[in-house]
């Protein structure tokens, strides 16, 4: 397929390169131009107008404010030539979901949600798990494209702010179970047991799985550059975890404990490390 692609962070990039490799023609964009070169059979374009174009458009923007920026009030659903499908696949507000759906429709471009779970590493061994949702023709379209990117695609049905709603809850739970580790190694350190040798009992038992293996280990060695993740992104998606729980009614209390915890973070200078250094907050607490 004839892909355009904007948004060439860490996960950006993997991806991207993984399109090219399944033999995908791509054109790409980002807002810094450096980082659109030197990826493997990638051509990088000049406006992000030139990538708003072809079969398909792959979206993968940092937040609500680059995406609202380049997209809506960058006016390239005006513009004559525009793409068969829009994927968008940033970790983005149900807010702003719902509003792409509305602006897309008006367009008359058809639009879906696939936000992804993994880092920049299971980006690049093109492994990750893409949750997406909007009309089943329009994702059976995508399913090239998202094949190429991911090992699973999950389908939420024809609304594609379900997928928002999903990916947000998801992180809700992932940065839960950092705060969880941060606060049990806080206890057995208190009680002179190394947090290191609690979580290698915990990660190989009970919580045997990649989030808890893969953070705790960072936890244990202190670990925090380079991030996977990004601290202050989290902060962000708690923030809009928080957003879409109020819009819906739903009480989300230990929501506000992360979000208290992740600004501490960042007020402490954390906010560009990995997500795994909420873990500080906690040993900061404990005077540890």
């Amino acid at each position: 397929m004839d892909v355009g692609f904007i948004g060439l962070g860490r996960m950006g990039r993997a991806m991207a390169a993984n399109l090219a490799r399944a033999g995908h023609t791509v054109r790409a964009w980002n807002r810094s131009p450096e980082a659109a070169r030197g990826i493997e059979g990638v051509t990088p374009v000049a406006s992000a107008a030139e990538a708003f174009a072809g079969e398909a458009v792959v979206t993968m923007l940092a937040d609500d404010a680059a995406l609202e920026a380049v997209i809506v009030a960058g006016g390239l659903l005006d513009q004559p030539e525009r793409p068969g499908l829009h994927i968008g696949m940033s970790t983005i507000s149900v807010t702003l979901a719902r509003q792409l759906a509305a602006v897309h429709e008006r367009a008359g471009v058809p639009y879906i949600s696939a936000p992804v779970f993994g880092r920049p590493d299971v980006a690049e061994a093109g492994k990750l798990n893409i949750v997406a949702a909007g009309a089943a023709a329009q994702i059976d379209r995508a399913g090239p494209l998202l094949d190429a990117m991911g090992t699973k695609t999950w389908r939420f049905g024809e609304d594609p702010t379900r997928a928002n709603a999903v990916k947000l809850a998801g992180n809700f739970m992932l940065i839960s179970a950092i705060e969880a580790m941060a606060e049990a190694c806080a206890l057995t350190e208190g009680h002179d047991v190394p947090g290191a040798d609690f979580l290698d009992l915990m990660t190989n038992t009970l919580f045997a799985s990649p989030v808890y293996k893969g953070y705790g280990a960072s936890i244990a060695q202190n670990r925090y550059e380079p991030p996977g993740f990004i601290l202050k992104l989290g902060a962000k998606d708690v923030r809009l975890a928080l957003q879409a729980a109020e819009g819906a009614g739903v009480p989300m209390p230990f929501a506000s404990v992360l979000r208290d915890g992740l600004i501490e973070a960042i007020s402490h200078g954390d906010g560009d490390k990995d997500l795994a250094a909420l873990a500080r907050v906690s040993a900061r607490r404990a005077g540890r």
